[in-house]
This record gives structure tokens, sequence and C-alpha cells, in this order.
């Protein structure tokens, strides 16, 4: 089933990417007029049941779906910038008339025109120069925007331009390694901790689909408010049944919590309201009971950390409910905490191969003629420890002993193998002997050169 509808419904949170290429986001409320700053306003039920990517223009609080456009190719020019004098009287427009036309209703694009066609130098520049001085121009008059699928990739991006503390600085590319880590699946069983305003969860049950079951630990009384998992947009069943959560009190075997009484005698019921009260009280320490039984009985597949909480502490009260084989990933925007988790985890045998890996990213621009790292971009995406759990069991054998004996071979009935008394014979070339204590060990034997 589908994480998300493939339509914009009323009630959604939605993506808008304006044309400086700031993003935006907007909830679609029915019969709503929906500003965007400076660029204007319109109705919401102009996107209803739209689906998601269209590049829309506003006319008169109207929506107009703008045909995308081609990539075209630049023509290479011996023009270059070094003549071009970009003084005070190049552009002959004033602010005052360029505000005239935008209230007379003008097109942005014939603006833009006009602007060309004064231009002193604009003749004078290049070909790449043309093409970023229109696109300038367009950012600056343009009053459209594009509808963007809320997937984590582009939720993550939105949240590390808006504010990227609250996410803890994870990128896009550390959030899914961190994923890819922890082995996140449909049907699968975890342990979440998530500081980073619900990126992470978001991520995990996006990956599950709505099947499995998601335990997060958090420091609030009632469920958190995870803000980037209102931007998903995902439909109820990826949710109901599969999220719960526990605080770091009731996540303590030997803690009784405090539970308001819910069985009241029916003849002490006096309203409706009570009633109604009573029952919710009651289903909410049902789940309490049975999320604490289903975390205290353990086996889950993973335990994904990213908490300003010191991850040591966290992984010593949460790795005993991990099964075996169990992934550890924890992140950190600092490589020192990591590393002193490193040191720990190594000097005991419940973990196996703790690492810590650096996320790095370069973006590129990729034009025709024009392709080349992008000039500003993020210093570092984090820092991941990732760890196996295993059973530390003193009584556990190794696996040499129960392996199968290799059954002997007649030495009759199969060429090139010599009888196991041979094997004791006195080699004449060396003068020495050479015994097997186990003929069945017998792996190669080359009778040119010997026992191999």
């Amino acid at each position: 089933m589908e994480n998300r509808e493939p339509t914009i419904k009323a009630g959604d949170m939605v993506l808008l990417r304006i044309p400086n290429g700031d993003v935006r986001a907007v909830k679609i409320e029915k019969d709503q007029t929906i500003t965007i700053g400076r660029l204007g306003s319109f109705f919401a039920n102009e996107l209803v049941e739209q689906p998601y990517g269209l590049t829309y223009e506003m006319l008169n609080k109207k929506l107009k779906v703008v045909p995308p456009r081609t990539l075209q190719e630049v023509e290479d020019t011996d023009a270059t910038n070094e003549l071009i004098n970009d003084g005070e009287f190049v552009q002959p427009l004033t602010i005052e008339e360029i505000k005239a036309l935008k209230e007379s209703g003008l097109h942005a694009s014939d603006i833009i025109k006009r602007q060309i066609e004064q231009h002193a130098n604009y003749s004078l520049k290049t070909e790449y120069s043309k093409e970023k001085y229109k696109k300038r121009k367009e950012a600056k008059y343009s009053k459209s925007f594009t509808t963007i699928e809320p997937t984590i990739f582009n939720v993550c991006e939105y949240w590390f331009g808006k504010d990227q503390n609250r996410i803890r600085d994870i990128r896009a590319d550390s959030l899914s390694q961190m994923l890819n880590l922890a082995n996140i699946r449909p049907g699968g069983r975890y342990i979440a901790v998530d500081d980073a305003s619900g990126l992470v969860v978001s991520g995990i049950l996006e990956r599950m689909g709505g099947e499995g079951r998601l335990i997060t630990i958090c420091d609030t009384d009632s469920p958190p408010a995870y803000p980037v998992m209102a931007n998903m947009n995902f439909k109820p069943h990826v949710t109901s049944g599969v999220l719960v959560s526990l605080n770091w009190a009731t996540a303590e075997e030997d803690y009784t919590p405090i539970i308001p009484p819910s069985d009241v005698p029916q003849d002490q019921i006096r309203s409706e309201r009570q009633k109604s009260r009573l029952n919710k009280r009651k289903a909410v320490t049902n789940l309490l009971t049975i999320t604490r039984e289903e975390l205290f009985g353990g086996e889950f597949d993973a335990l994904i950390v990213a908490s300003e909480y010191d991850p040591g502490s966290v992984v010593d009260k949460l790795a005993p409910y991990l099964a075996g084989s169990a992934s550890i990933v924890v992140y950190s925007p600092y490589v020192q905490i990591l590393a002193d988790l490193q040191n720990k985890m190594r000097g005991l045998p419940l973990y196996l191969c703790p690492s810590v890996t650096e996320a790095w990213l370069r973006q590129y621009q990729v034009l025709p003629g024009r392709t080349h790292p992008t000039m500003v971009m993020s210093g570092s995406g984090g820092f991941i420890l990732h760890a196996t759990k295993v059973y530390d069991d003193p009584r556990a054998l190794s696996v040499m002993t129960h392996r199968r004996p290799r059954p002997k071979k007649n030495s009759e009935t199969n060429e090139g193998i010599m009888p196991s008394e041979q094997l004791c014979a006195p080699d004449n070339s060396s003068g020495s002997v050479n015994r097997l204590e186990n003929p069945s060990d017998i792996t190669m034997l080359n009778i040119d050169e010997g026992v191999q």
C-alpha cells in the first residue's frame, strides 16, 4: 500500500518551491486563501486533487499550470564580461517605473523583456551571463511556484534549509545511511530515540510502509509531537498500530506508573462525558501496559539513536532488548562523542565491530558546459556509529564442534587418493615423518609434491 495519497488533499501540508529556490510549507485548508509572501495569494481549492510536481502561476488568486521548459543548449561565444561596466545608468528603467508596470498587470516576462531591451550592456554579456541575468529577474518578478512531493528526501532537505539545528544537522545522505545500516524494512521491529523533531521516525515509518512495530523513547509524558511528520502526509495505516511511545520513566522495568483509576462502578458514573473520559483513560492504561511488556520482551531488530543525551547511557539502557545480530546505529554531529562510545564498546564482548564513519556529500550543478561543484554547501553531515549486537554466552561452543565429520573414502575405488597408512610413511626427500592425527582432515593431496 502507498504511504501517502498521490494527489493533494484538503488538510495536507504541501511544500512549495518559489522562483528564488526557497521552499515554503503551507497547509491546504478547503475554502481558504493562501498567501506566499510578496508573491501573492491564491485559493487553496485550486490545489486540491492536483498531482505533485506541477508549476503554477498566480493570476488574480487563480492558478494557471505553466508547461515545463526544456533544457536549452547554450551556444559558445567569443564574448567576455571584461568590458562590461555595470554602472548606475546601465538600466534606464527606474524602480518607480518597474513598480508601475507591475501594478498595471503586465506579465513578469514582459517586464523582463523591457529590461533586457533597455539594458545598455546586455549584448556584451556571454551566453552564460545572459541566462543568469534572466533567472535573477524571474526570481524577482515571477509569481509562480512548484509543488514538491513530500518524500523523506524532500522533507529532510526542507528542514535542513529551514532550521538544521532542530534536526540535529542530519542531512539527507546521513539519514539514508542510518536507515540502511539499521536495515529498516517492512515487518521489522525497531526502537528509536529521536530528538531530531521526528526526522528519524519519519524515515523509519516510510520504509516500514505500515508493517511492523516501532517503539520510540522520549522525555515527555504524552506522545511526542514530531513536527517533521506533519509534512509527510502519512496515511492512517502507516502510523496506526505501528508507532507507539514510552518515556524514560516507563521504560524502566522496576518503575510503577501512577495511573488514575479507570474502573468506576456504573452507579457512580454521572454523565456520558465522564464515561467517555474513563473509557479513554482505560484505553491509554492498557496501551501503556502492552507497550511496556512488548519492550521488556525484547528481540528487536535494531536500535536507532539521534539524541541530545549521552549516547553511551542510551545504548546501555536499550541494548538488552535487542535480538542477536541486531544493528545499533547512533548519530551525532560531534565525532568525539561517538569516538568515546566506540572505545567503550570495543572493550565489551556484547558488541561486534563498532565503527564510526563521517557522512560526506558534494553537490554539483549539472548544466551543458557549466558542470561544477556547488559553491555553497554544508561542511559536514555528522557522524554515524554502527555496531552489531551478539550474545555474550560463555557456554557457547565453537562452530567446529558442530561440523559433521567428512566420511572416509575407499582408496581402492578412488584414484589419486593414497591410503591413510602411507600418509605416515617416511619422506625420503626430507628424511622426516609426516603424520596426520585425523585422516578425515585431508583436504587436498598432490602425488608429485606430497601432502598439502
